[in-house]
């Protein structure tokens, strides 16, 4: 607290600066020269400046004013400028003058001390300058006696102190500030929420309280080394919270000095990332499960050409007669096992999502309930299949057979995981997911929910296994016991249906599969039943045969030769070209691949002979499905297509159909 000046007044007025100082002065001890005096003023003037505290005086009966070269100064007023109270009293700001006003009263009326801070506008340069002011009344002398401070820096230091406090406080990162042996003197409320620790908690302690244990000895002696040498650490740490949950943070570790260069702090801001990891993640693994799709979906569509080959060989020798049993027994065991290969290579290309589900509306209950009856058969009797359905029906638009392939192939999964037996548990609910819920899980969007999971009690999944339980032939089973494409085919399914897929698992307590699909919309169509499907048979008319593989080509020949159709064969565009320039009168169906070498492709080449031929049938043949083929191809009435391996009864059916029964 700054200490007022006592000034005893003489009884005639002082009308100049020089007369305020000049005065006669009450002081202690032996009287005083003229020219002590004089000398002590001086010293008095030179305290001010050097305080930057400046006096002043007012007697209120008249108006008179008193003030010191420092007051001047502050105020802005010139040295022989004269000044009174009614001049003062108009550099306060307009809001800041019924304040003062009412300490100068409570001074003169109450004998209250007189305290205040106010800003005024200097005349000479218009600043704004904060004021503190003290002040005494001295009734005796009818005289108020005061000082007078500059504090604008100070206020604009406390404001700035203010403001960075007020960010520290409100950052969304983690602000710690430690001692140099690593104590906690304070944490901001970030810490708190992204902890789980309250400050109280957590000053005092190391920050070690929240080691997870996931990094060596030589990451923190790494970390410290540096610190020790004043430099400035930036690393990742994962952590661990109060509850138990690990989290990871984008930490910068700073020393902090004191005026003489001295370390005496550290001060450490991390960033929760958390959230960006796992996105990361989540977009290393889709590309890499994208990357892994588009090998599975190309060896898919040449290993389909030769089931297709193998398929339509078989057909032909079926057809010869007499034949062995022993040899009609392994062409029947050929013809399983290659559709059983099929099944393999359909479930490659669901997992590449080329293969087109053929939603539906459908009420998720009754496709479990549907599928239960044959999965107690599946799982065998050491395994309790327990169904805990919703209330009410869960419509979903999605692939009937798709559906079923999910659900049976986690539930052989879990039968898998449990070994000995155990229960198996399949649930469906209903969820609503607002914008926060969504905003956690990349692939979601608000709104309503469909989730069915598949929960057993196995063994569980182990850390290190679970990133990768979703990938083509990754397989913890014995050789022969499992393909690896079970999960592959439901992660490719459920992505098809714009879904998600979680896994929630403990090693030694089981593992649930979770998957959410979106909820069908209100007043979705149902769908017409399907027309029954034309017995197989041939006929005599022309076909085009347009195949670049010749082990495809030959067979299907032979195969449409022997029930009675004449065929024209092509190996590419170009020669199916010639051959109709040759012959167009008498084709009837153009069959051919849809992708082929060379500059005409299957659609383009169909394209073309229509223009001549309007009323010419096709039927395009491909190891993908239609929509995965081209995305430019539409069928036209009188086109058909069949997905590559199919039976030879299959496409004498679709080819009959085309032909007009």
């Amino acid at each position: 607290m700054l200490q007022v000046a006592y000034i005893a007044w003489t009884a005639r007025p002082f009308a100049m600066q020089s007369d305020f100082f000049g005065a006669d002065l009450d002081l202690p001890g032996r009287p005083r020269t003229n020219e002590e005096v004089k000398r002590l003023s001086q010293w008095l003037l030179r305290t001010q400046r050097i305080s930057r505290v400046g006096g002043w005086a007012f007697k209120m009966q008249t108006g008179e004013a008193w003030i010191s070269p420092e007051a001047r100064r502050i105020y802005g007023i010139g040295d022989h400028e004269p000044v009174s109270v009614p001049y003062l009293q108009t550099f306060p700001l307009p809001h800041h003058r019924p304040r003062l006003d009412a300490a100068l009263r409570d001074l003169m009326e109450r004998q209250q001390p007189y305290d205040v801070e106010f800003q005024i506008t200097r005349p000479t340069d218009g600043a704004v300058v904060d004021i503190h002011s003290l002040a005494e009344h001295d009734a005796a002398e009818g005289v108020v006696l005061g000082t007078i401070e500059d504090i604008t820096e100070r206020k604009r230091a406390e404001a700035e102190r203010a403001r960075l406090a007020t960010a520290v406080e409100q950052a969304a990162e983690t602000i710690l500030i430690t001692d140099l042996c690593g104590t906690i003197l304070y944490a901001n409320p970030a810490f708190e929420k992204i902890t789980g620790y309250t400050r109280a908690e957590a000053v005092g302690q190391n920050p070690r309280l929240l080691k997870s244990g996931r990094h060596d000895n030589a990451f923190y002696r790494r970390m410290w080394e540096t610190l020790g040498r004043g430099e400035v650490w930036t690393g990742r740490f994962i952590n661990r919270r109060k509850d138990g949950g690990l989290y990871e943070e984008d930490a910068t570790i700073s020393p902090v000095r004191d005026a003489a260069g001295r370390m005496v702090n550290y001060v450490a801001v991390k960033r929760d990332v958390t959230r960006e990891t796992q996105l990361e993640d989540h977009l290393r693994q889709m590309q890499k499960m994208d990357a892994i799709g588009r090998l599975a979906g190309g060896v898919a569509h040449d290993f389909n050409n030769i089931l297709l080959a193998l398929l339509m060989q078989t057909e032909l020798l079926e057809g010869n007669e007499p034949l062995p049993a022993g040899v009609r027994e392994g062409l029947r065991q050929i013809r399983q096992d290659a559709n059983r290969a099929a099944e393999l290579t359909r479930q490659l290309l669901l997992f590449g999502r080329r293969q087109t589900p053929h939603p539906r509306r459908l009420d998720l209950n009754e496709v479990v309930t549907h599928l239960a009856r044959m999965l107690q058969r599946i799982l065998g009797e050491d395994v309790r299949l327990q169904l805990r359905l919703h209330g009410a029906p869960l419509f979903i638009h999605a692939d009937p057979g798709m559906m079923e392939q999910v659900l049976l192939n986690l539930a052989v999964n879990a039968r898998d995981a449990m070994g000995r037996g155990g229960r198996l548990l399949i649930e469906t609910a209903e969820v609503n997911l607002d914008e926060p819920q969504a905003s956690l899980i990349p692939e979601a969007a608000p709104g309503p929910y469909v989730t069915f999971s598949v929960s057993d009690t196995g063994a569980g999944i182990a850390p290190e296994v679970l990133p990768r339980i979703f990938e083509p032939f990754f397989t913890t089973k014995e050789t022969g016991k499992g393909t690896g494409l079970g999960l592959a085919t439901v992660f490719g399914i459920v992505k098809q249906h714009q879904g998600w897929i979680t896994v929630d698992t403990q090693p030694g307590q089981g593992a649930t599969f979770r998957v959410c699909l979106p909820a069908c919309p209100a007043g979705m169509a149902k769908p017409a039943a399907a027309p029954a499907s034309l017995p197989a048979r041939g006929g005599t008319e022309t076909l085009l045969l347009v195949e670049d593989d010749l082990a495809v080509r030959t067979p299907l020949r032979l195969v449409l030769e022997r029930h009675g159709y004449r065929v024209l064969e092509a190996a590419n565009g170009g020669e199916a070209l010639e051959l109709w320039s040759e012959q167009r009168a008498t084709v009837a169906l153009l069959l051919t691949d849809l992708v082929m070498p060379g500059a005409v492709g299957g659609q383009e080449l169909a394209r073309r002979l229509q223009a001549e031929q309007p009323r010419l049938r096709v039927v395009y043949i491909s190891g993908y499905s239609v929509a995965m083929t081209s995305r430019e191809l539409r069928l036209n009435p009188g086109e058909k297509f069949i997905q590559k391996p199919f039976n030879p009864d299959d496409l004498l059916k679709i080819i009959r159909e085309s032909l007009g029964g």
